[in-house]
């Protein structure tokens, strides 16, 4: 007792040539739709077309054609007893013995689809009308969010706290239409011709799920910008629409239940802007500046620096000029490049005899090439560099 399938894939003017009248999805439907009563389409017992709504009744023998991208859901006095997930044509039928109630399929929703159908099953034999309405397995687009004032959250980028404004969209999909109907379709809209629609700025239940994700916003931002396999970059954010979404997904089940509790979740997401209080901009300012000069960039850009002042000082004084650039780099901290000379500055004479003293270490080969090692073991001039100035160190 319940669905036969009749044809699976007969849909449209197929069907129409096969039963005289049969009932389907209306048209004329908004792409955010999600559930509506079944209509009729055909010539109406040769009466004449009819394509009008009605209230979705059907009886015994009557022939059902689900497109896909939709589930047909059988209910009879708020219980429901039927359910296809499957695309084809079904015809009811209360006293066939070969009859299945339900077609949950083998995609990847089926097994929450046969759970529920285990806990709000008919509990009994389903008389010979039953109310048949569509639900929609597509991804349901234009749910807009958006923050009136600051959301803040903890970055693990700028090691902080951060508050933004942010406004975008975001699809849904219902992954468990027995669920969603039995635990969160208002009772008004499982009546003639009612159309449950999520962009309807009348439905209430619809507004409490935009609620429920503004309020999930800041912590979605906080366990996308704190998970290290996104790089910490809330700069990522904005083109990671998938990666977003896994984060509010799991912040609205985590706060409302949306999966577990009314067969729905996230599929995706569009940030369209994100406007940083002023002090997250300067915090960002800032911790960008010393992101660049920080790490292998920032030694790559020293280094760099270094070996042109390298390269001038050897074109303007020659090796002495090479030496008063590691002197300068000493003294800066960078590598420890010159070392003290024993003995120097430690004689009681004035300082003017000391110098002629300091000029024979100098002119020493196995010091400058000493001083040359250190710059190279310091990353500061090539092994080229090196060999050169060892080759004229030593007059070869």
């Amino acid at each position: 007792m319940g669905l036969l399938q009749a044809a699976v894939g007969a849909i449209g003017g197929t069907l129409a040539d096969q039963w005289t009248d049969f009932y389907t999805v209306p048209t004329g439907l908004t792409p955010t739709a999600a559930l509506f009563s079944a209509v009729p389409r055909g010539q109406n017992a040769g009466r004449g077309s009819n394509t009008k709504a009605s209230d979705g009744v059907i009886t015994n023998g009557s022939k059902i054609v689900v497109p896909e991208g939709y589930g047909l859901v059988l209910m009879q006095d708020g219980a429901i007893t039927g359910f296809a997930a499957e695309a084809g044509a079904y015809e009811w039928s209360s006293e066939e013995q070969d009859s299945q109630s339900i077609f949950a399929g083998d995609g990847i929703v089926s097994p929450l689809i046969t759970t529920s159908w285990e806990r709000f099953k008919f509990g009994g034999r389903p008389s010979a009308q039953q109310r048949a309405y569509f639900v929609t397995l597509k991804e349901l687009p234009n749910n807009r969010f958006g923050t009136q004032s600051e959301i803040y959250w903890d970055d693990a980028y700028m090691n902080a706290q951060v508050g933004a404004i942010t406004r975008g969209t975001y699809t849904m999909k219902i992954v468990d239409p027995i669920l969603f109907v039995r635990a969160f379709v208002p009772a008004k809209y499982l009546e003639p011709g009612a159309v449950f629609d999520f962009t309807d700025i009348e439905n209430d239940a619809a507004s409490q799920l935009f609620n429920e994700v503004v309020g999930s916003l800041a912590p979605a931002f906080s366990m996308y910008t704190n998970d290290p396999s996104k790089g910490n970059r809330i700069t990522k954010i904005q083109q990671d629409s998938v990666g977003f979404a896994q984060s509010l997904s799991a912040a609205v089940e985590q706060n409302y239940q949306w999966s577990s509790g009314r067969g729905l979740e996230i599929a995706s997401t569009a940030i369209i802007a994100i406007e940083y209080d002023e002090n997250t901009r300067e915090l960002l300012r800032n911790v960008q500046r010393a992101d660049a000069l920080s790490g292998a960039r920032g030694n790559s850009n020293l280094q760099a620096s270094v070996a042109s002042g390298f390269e001038s000082a050897g074109e303007n004084a020659g090796t002495g000029g090479i030496f008063g650039m590691g002197m300068a780099a000493g003294a800066t901290g960078l590598g420890g490049l010159q070392q003290p000379v024993p003995g120097v500055g430690a004689q009681s004479t004035p300082a003017a005899p000391a110098a002629p003293a300091a000029a024979p270490a100098a002119d020493d080969p196995m010091v400058k090439l000493a001083k040359f090692k250190q710059m190279l073991d310091a990353g500061l001039i090539t092994q080229e560099d090196y060999d050169a100035a060892k080759a004229k160190a030593l007059g070869l």
